[in-house]
């Protein structure tokens, strides 16, 4: 338990450096409004009044994050991240209100020229404390919030900043005045404070000004322009990425919700474009890894632009129901093409309401590839889900031999090493049919050399020979092996 105690989560960091902030904004507000009223000095004072708003803001920081790292609810399905948004808003109005304020000020003792200001040890005091505290916090706030990816600890560094530059004018005011002091050269020396009041008005307002479109572009859901550009282009650069469209970003609190809607090549099975979705989010993340995100991914079909004609052929047929196999593509002299393919249609059509069915196919197909000018189908059953049958391989010896010997004697002795013979059990249509139907399985070493295309055409033909020798087989598959396995 002990050990889970030294280990903050960021949630508790967050609130730690926010109050550490706070306890240093009322240090500091404190000794400047005590050595100000002493002093007389305005600077100071406007010092002390933005001292005074840096512990507002410190207020605000601490409780937004607070409330900012609740997690997400039904009524806030984004979280409550705009909380920190909201209090950097408030922040830089009122950086603006105390500048205006200030301005008022340091133009009337610009215009009345009878303010004293004592520009004593403890003012440069004051002032030189407040910049080492300022820097200090500035830093500590800072790195918090590049750390746990902050927007409010970020924008109160950024406040705590421009502390540093507006202390450091005041010094230069007191600095000023003690010259005229010490000196006795006439000039507006007294005025030299006021004139670094409205110093600090410009730093203020300069600051305040770009805190407020900072925080009014992110509760309007301005995306930020740079991450666009990287989402994007990570995306892009995935395999099996047609294209994509601009993402959709909104910026709640610390983290960055992302839509991007991803066109996929229409031909990809399901696990392949899942698998492209998982790609896309890991190039994305690892292109802005320092960005807590919420990627969304639509994947959108597309034909892609080396979409061959085959696999166009397959996904209009899978489009349309149909079960295609066998599909071939080639080139006609004339340049044109034609394609061959076996559908499987339901046995309980008929001729007519099959070829109704492929007929829809070949205009589909025609219309969706180049040059197609012919698609010639063969039409075949489609197969059950699941057939009965029984293996009588031990019982129909003079069969097994009889098939060993035909296949032998197209290839060679002993290529057909293994045969096993089922016979279909009979189904309600057929009960009454006397002659019996087997399937066979040859197992057939070829030589491992040989190219695909030719085993497949030696396979056909020794079905052909079976059948040829055997009218009684229902189904044939033959079982290709290298011949140098066998012989392991």
């Amino acid at each position: 338990m002990a050990e889970q105690k030294t280990i903050p989560s960021s949630a508790h960091a967050k609130q730690s450096a926010a109050l550490a902030s706070v306890g240093a904004g009322l240090a500091l507000t404190t000794l400047k409004v005590v050595i100000g009223l002493l002093s007389g000095s305005l600077g100071i004072l406007a010092e002390a009044a933005h001292s005074g708003l840096d512990l507002v803001a410190a207020l605000m920081t601490l409780l937004a994050v607070r409330l900012a790292d609740r997690p997400a609810d039904a009524s806030h399905p984004y979280g409550h991240g705009k909380i920190e948004n909201l209090s950097a808003f408030l922040e830089a109005f009122l950086l603006l209100l105390t500048a205006a304020w200030v301005g008022y000020e340091a133009v009337i003792r610009l215009a009345s020229h009878n303010v004293h200001v004592d520009a004593s040890g403890w003012a440069f005091a004051v002032m030189i404390v407040s910049i080492g505290i300022d820097v200090r916090r500035s830093r500590a706030l800072r790195r918090a919030a590049r750390e746990y990816h902050s927007q409010a600890l970020a924008a109160d560094a950024l406040h705590f900043s421009t502390d540093i530059w507006s202390s450091a004018v005041v010094l230069a005011g007191l600095v000023a005045i003690r010259i005229g002091d010490w000196t006795g050269w006439p000039g507006p020396w007294e005025q030299a404070d006021a004139i670094a009041a409205l110093g600090v008005c410009g730093v203020v307002v300069f600051v305040g000004g770009r805190m407020i479109k900072e925080t009014v572009d992110a509760l309007l859901d301005r995306a930020p322009e740079t991450l666009v550009g990287q989402i994007e282009a990570a995306a892009r650069s995935v395999p099996g990425v047609v294209t994509c469209n601009p993402p959709r970003l909104r910026r709640v609190g610390n983290k960055l919700f992302a839509d991007l809607v991803l066109q996929i090549p229409r031909t990809a099975s399901f696990n392949g474009a899942h698998a492209t979705t998982e790609a896309v989010e890991q190039a994305v993340k690892a292109a802005i890894p320092e960005t807590d995100m919420d990627l969304v991914l639509h994947m959108e079909p597309i034909s892609a632009p080396d979409e061959r004609p085959d696999d166009t052929i397959r996904f209009l047929a899978r489009e349309a129901g149909l079960r295609v196999h066998d599909v071939r593509v080639t080139h006609e002299v004339s340049g044109g093409l034609e394609a061959d393919l076996h559908v499987e249609v339901d046995p309980a059509l008929s001729l007519a309401g099959s070829h109704a069915q492929v007929d829809w196919l070949e205009q589909t197909a025609r219309a969706a590839v180049p040059n197609l000018r012919t698609l010639n189908t063969h039409l075949e059953v489609l197969a059950p889900p699941v057939e009965r049958r029984v293996e009588v391989t031990s019982e129909q010896q003079s069969l097994v031999k009889q098939v060993s010997a035909i296949a032998d004697g197209l290839l060679e002795p002993g290529a057909c090493h293994e045969v096993r013979v089922y016979r279909p059990l009979p189904t309600k249509e057929h009960a009454d049919s006397q002659e019996p139907t087997y399937d066979l399985v040859l197992h057939v070493s070829f030589p491992g050399a040989m190219s695909i295309t030719m085993v497949h055409e030696r396979s056909e033909e020794i079905e052909r020979a079976l059948r040829a020798d055997l009218p009684n087989l229902a189904h044939v598959l033959i079982h290709a092996e290298p011949r140098e396995l066998d012989q392991q």
